[in-house]
């Protein structure tokens, strides 16, 4: 198991806590640090559609120019900004078993994790 996120992220400390009181073993992805690759957005898009992916609520999205939110109006451009701007990315994500989780849901976590 996975977890995509940035250590900051108030969403993605919930996650990672109740990973640990549940004794789950996983992996943490630093956004940051490790980026993340177009290919591996296009497979999660496949999954739970690019709309899912993208945090139009971020601080990010809010800081972008128009022009580069009108990019984000179809999967490649939405794709392509996520991968320069990783903190357009809906956190944390948790990547179980070729399925995915996107945000913060302990009672989706309960019943797809547990």
């Amino acid at each position: 198991m996975t977890i995509y996120g940035i250590p900051g992220c108030d969403s993605t400390k919930m996650a990672l806590r109740w990973l640990k009181k549940n004794g789950l073993q996983f992996e943490f992805h630093n956004y940051k640090l490790s980026g993340i690759s177009a290919a591996r957005l296009q497979e999660w898009a496949e999954q739970v559609g690019w709309q899912s992916l993208l945090n139009r609520k971020s601080t990010t999205w809010r800081g972008l120019p128009i022009e580069q939110q009108a990019k984000a109006n179809g999967k490649a451009g939405a794709i392509e900004l996520m991968v320069k701007n990783t903190s357009l990315i809906k956190r944390p994500l948790i990547e179980h078993k070729g399925k995915i989780i996107v945000g913060l849901d302990t009672d989706l976590y309960n019943k797809k994790l547990l």
